[in-house]
């Protein structure tokens, strides 16, 4: 086997890695044997040089076989997940999941916890009193097997290799690099025994992609890996210009997604929902067209049947189910303060990042991995952008627990919305497809 430091020196120099070397890496990585410092150094030269497609293929079937990959193969019906690549009231997967078992998928999602400004499904899960999101793998594929959808964490047997190297980008500032983003949430969902994956590429302010360039790159790139597994990747680009919906924070947004289970239209939430529904519901020739297959998914959502299954997710995982039918019972904060219109006029600005910044500053989001979360606290939105406000109209309310956090978030707030005196045209907030 080659020394460690010939293998980064080729990267660092630009050359292809062999088969043999990535592997001897990464394994050696995973047993302890590479150091932090040495992984480190690969993944900056791996985030200035990329990976080639062979690359790529090695390093992502390295982290996929690092642990073990579901077997789902005796389920008829598809077995499928989606992946959003993180933004600021994104609670799309919370409503989809039970949708789509009750349109006849199966969908073993495993998620992810916020970090920085972009919330994450699992805090988000874990605001609903005793809910659970570390279950046994058994339990886990038992409700797939049984319900149809089960919302848990990675788990110690799921890609294990890729809770490694996740940890140490977070800290060396290679997490934006498309080939270590595209493996690592590849790996994860491959491991999951998935035959088909929606992916929720969001592009804007609030987004890790900023346009539509390198949106596009990182999509093209996890599909092709998809294609290689014998895994159908259909691809969103949504704007995450503006936070969704009308709330921010984890029992808030828990609350606003039972709405949607029930049938009540949230902009943007509900839209979403029902398009990622569509789009699985052709893939899978459920459905002859979007079209044909969001009046499909609108019926179930409008049937209440969404929030119904909601309520099994929660029981079977420890959680009060009761909360589904009073949201009352989530975590509430204990102050609000309101913030109204200073002047009259077009909504033509709500900035997504700042209020994903300001809802860290609030509690309801993590600096670091270990940070606690607030699940209380967040904003709820009266106005949207392209709104017309009133001087004196009530914009949002903010909803904490401490003073000094408030203080804080308002130093991100000060230019979160701006006015204009010309009707301001609403965003669609789907881009298109690849």
């Amino acid at each position: 086997m080659r020394l460690f430091y010939d293998i980064i020196a080729d990267k660092r120099d630009g050359k292809v890695l062999s088969e043999e070397d990535i592997t001897h890496f990464l394994n050696s990585y995973l047993s302890g044997d590479l150091s932090d410092y040495q992984m480190s150094s690969m993944l900056m030269a791996i985030f200035f040089n990329k990976l080639n497609d062979m690359e790529l293929k090695v390093w992502v079937e390295r982290m996929l076989f690092s642990g073990e990959v579901l077997d789902f193969s005796d389920i008829t019906g598809p077995v499928v997940d989606k992946h959003s690549t993180g933004g600021v009231g994104d609670k799309i997967s919370i409503p989809l999941a039970p949708l789509l078992a009750e349109l006849g998928f199966s969908v073993p999602m495993i998620s992810g916890r916020g970090l920085g400004h972009t919330g994450g499904t699992l805090d988000k899960l874990e605001s609903i009193p005793g809910f659970s999101v570390n279950i046994p793998k058994e339990q886990f594929c038992k409700m797939v097997r049984t319900i149809g959808v089960s919302l848990i964490g990675q788990t110690p047997e799921i890609a294990p290799l890729d809770k490694k190297l996740y940890a140490l980008r977070d800290v060396t500032a290679t997490v934006e690099s498309i080939p270590l983003i595209a493996s690592s949430i590849m790996s994860k969902k491959l491991a999951e025994g998935i035959r088909g994956l929606i992916l929720d590429i969001k592009v804007g302010n609030g987004a890790f992609m900023k346009n539509r360039e390198q949106a596009t790159e990182l999509a093209k790139t996890m599909k092709a890996i998809g294609e290689r597994f014998n895994t159908k990747v259909d691809v969103l680009f949504t704007d995450m210009n503006e936070p969704l919906g009308y709330s921010i924070g984890n029992s808030l947004e828990i609350a606003e997604s039972i709405n949607v289970m029930k049938g009540v239209y949230v902009p943007q939430v509900t839209e979403l929902t029902l398009r990622m529904a569509a789009i699985l519901l052709v893939s899978f020739k459920m459905a002859e067209s979007i079209e044909a297959g969001e009046k499909i998914a609108s019926a179930k959502l409008s049937s209440g049947l969404a929030a119904e299954r909601f309520k099994k997710i929660i029981e079977m995982q420890g959680g009060n189910p009761a909360v589904v039918d009073d949201p009352g019972l989530l975590p509430k904060a204990s102050k609000r303060k309101d913030i109204f219109a200073n002047e009259s006029g077009y909504i033509n600005r709500m900035d997504a990042l700042s209020f994903g910044k300001a809802l860290v500053q609030l509690g309801g989001g993590r600096i670091k991995k270990e940070d606690s979360i607030d699940p209380s606290v967040g904003f709820i939105f009266s106005k949207k952008a392209g709104d017309y406000a009133k001087k004196g109209d009530l914009v949002y309310s903010i909803y904490y627990n401490e003073d000094f956090r408030l203080r804080n978030s308002l130093e991100y707030l000060a230019r979160s919305v701006s006015f204009c005196q010309e009707r301001a045209e609403k965003k669609n907030v789907i881009l298109g497809v690849l």
